[in-house]
């Protein structure tokens, strides 16, 4: 899995960073422990929240 950059996240739509969220977390499961794509996932993950954090909810 590549990086989701704060950037990325920034410029995709609700419904994207869900569907984003969603590869982040299985990648992050299937991983080994302490690999380089365990870590990229995370990072992926954190990004993700943060960007879904900081907008308004939409009804």
């Amino acid at each position: 899995m590549k990086l989701v950059t704060r950037f990325e996240a920034a410029s995709r739509s609700t419904a994207e960073l869900h569907g984003l969220f969603k590869e982040a977390f299985n990648a992050f499961a299937a991983a080994p422990r302490g690999s380089e794509e365990r870590r990229t996932a995370l990072s992926s993950l954190e990004n993700i929240e943060i960007e879904l954090a900081s907008r308004t909810p939409e009804f």
